[in-house]
């Protein structure tokens, strides 16, 4: 049951802050979920402009890519069961900007955002 917790804990803390991780990423403007979220995000903006590569792919591509983070952190945190509480979500919490920085680096390649 601790597990449990501990994955839940991982998982709210990603679900509550990857739209921040998102701007952070891609300065693309969007906020935090309480300060508008994405309604000023550079997806909205006219067509011949970069989008958000999160937030461009839709409902779909933006599950995948949250996935993508959610997935890594509790292979770690089930990689260390045998370690204490603090530990195990220290690794899980610490997975989200790794996971998330390689996922938001691959995709912002492939889409082109950096580019001119």
């Amino acid at each position: 049951m601790k597990s449990l917790g501990i994955y839940l804990a991982a998982f709210a803390v990603t679900s509550v802050f990857f739209i921040n991780f998102c701007d952070l990423v891609y300065r693309c403007g969007c906020r935090s979920l309480w300060n508008g979220a994405d309604a000023h995000c550079n997806r909205h903006a006219p067509p011949h402009e970069k989008h958000c590569p999160f937030c461009s792919h839709g409902n779909t591509g933006y599950a995948a890519f949250f996935g993508g983070i959610v997935l890594p952190q509790f292979a770690a945190i089930r990689a260390l069961r045998n370690r204490g509480w603090f530990t195990r979500l220290t690794a899980g919490l610490a997975t989200f900007p790794i996971a998330g920085g390689l996922i938001a680096v691959t995709v912002g390649l492939l889409d082109g955002y950096w580019l001119p």
